[in-house]
């Protein structure tokens, strides 16, 4: 597990100490959609429709972090099923809708028995609450990961930023700086 921490001012009014912080503006770990390891693909599949998400973070019993899985990992399952795409292409072409829809339903054959322990990834890039959120957001739009977890000092799962957060934080600090204007 990485963890990535600085301390970097903000540009826009500080609130508190001085920084924002990705505990400020993170989703905190009761509002979160956890899975397990032992969690089959089609149980993340049918949880990732139903919350409208685009991933989880993935724990054990003590709720540490054990790992992450998106909806790509989940859709991914050609690479740990054996097969091969005649096309090296991930995304399909724009005429190709009614081939790529089969491609998915295809895939989505090969998720029995499967589990997200299978396919996730292990050891993420985590942050912690009192990381900058300036931070946090540089290290989203550089690696293009759409959710950071964010873990206490054991690796417990305390919450998650995720693009979005970073979006309605940005429009909250702009808010306020105005109105302090």
């Amino acid at each position: 597990m990485l963890l990535y921490e600085c301390n970097c001012m903000v540009s826009a009014l500080p609130p508190k100490n001085g920084l924002y912080t990705v505990g400020d503006f993170m989703t905190k770990k009761e509002e979160l959609h956890v899975v397990k390891p032992t969690t089959t693909v089609d149980e993340a599949l049918n949880a990732l429709v139903e919350n409208r998400i685009t991933g989880f973070p993935v724990i054990d019993e003590e709720w540490k972090l054990v790992g992450l899985v998106s909806d790509y990992d989940l859709l991914a399952l050609d690479s740990i099923s054996g097969s091969s795409r005649s096309d090296t292409s991930m995304f399909p072409e724009v005429d190709s809708t009614w081939k790529t829809f089969n491609e998915v339903q295809n895939l989505l054959s090969k998720t029995n028995g499967k589990l997200v322990g299978d396919l996730m990834t292990p050891a993420p890039v985590v942050v912690r609450e009192s990381t900058n959120l300036e931070d946090a957001a540089r290290l989203l739009l550089e690696t293009k990961y759409r959710r950071l977890p964010v873990v206490d000092s054991v690796g417990r799962l305390v919450g998650i930023i995720t693009r979005g957060n970073v979006v309605r934080a940005a429009l909250q600090i702009k808010r306020a700086a105005e109105a302090g204007a």
